[in-house]
């Protein structure tokens, strides 16, 4: 991990001084940072999926083929990158009710470390269950929502009160746009892609 990713869990306020210093420096630093741990959900989904699978009934364990894990995976990878790169363009649109005047690249760097909570939750996908994966992903939801409210009027450069309210329409924007991506990818895979199960007994 970077030192602003550690920062991020450890010193968030401060981090969010570096990362928008790097930004103004390096207008495309966050490309790494989003394309390299978007990998994180996506590889241990396809580890978990095919190699460790699940149980729905005693004695039974299910997992994915190789090639339907494969287009799972791919179809979370893209869909990560694209509502990462949406919700980056929402907070461009929406900067323009504010004083702040952020670049579109700053905008899609500052989503893209807001959900890194999300990136570091996708290990539980190596171990694919159903109550580990509500665990999990409320910590990030949290953890990420502290970050936006914190992070947004210093990346911003907006006044506290300011950075709030448009903390709030991000939170709701970012939710919506990433239900959305996430409802769709999964129908598209259940009803256009047809996985495949394979089923074996244990014990």
């Amino acid at each position: 991990m970077s030192a602003p990713i550690v920062k991020l869990f450890t010193q968030p306020n401060f981090a969010w001084t570096d990362i928008r210093r790097e930004e103004e420096a390096h207008p495309r630093h966050y490309l790494a940072h989003l394309l390299i741990l978007a990998l994180i959900p996506a590889v241990c989904l396809f580890i978990g999926t095919t190699y460790v699978g699940w149980s729905l009934a005693a004695g039974e364990v299910v997992r994915l083929s190789t090639s339907s894990a494969l287009q799972l995976s791919v179809m979370l990878y893209v869909a990560i990158i694209f509502g990462v790169a949406l919700i980056g363009g929402f907070i461009r649109w929406m900067s323009r009710s504010f004083d702040a005047r952020p670049t579109l690249n700053q905008c899609i760097g500052f989503a893209a470390y807001t959900v890194t909570p999300f990136f570091v939750a996708g290990i539980a996908g190596l171990y694919p269950s159903r109550w580990l994966a509500i665990l999990v992903l409320g910590a990030a939801s949290v953890y990420s929502t502290f970050l936006l409210f914190v992070g947004l009027p210093t990346f911003m450069h907006e006044r506290k009160e300011q950075g709030l309210l448009n903390s709030a329409c991000v939170w709701g924007i970012g939710l919506l746009v990433m239900v959305t991506l996430l409802v769709s990818m999964i129908l598209l895979w259940f009803n256009v892609l047809t996985p495949e199960y394979l089923r074996s007994t244990v014990g």
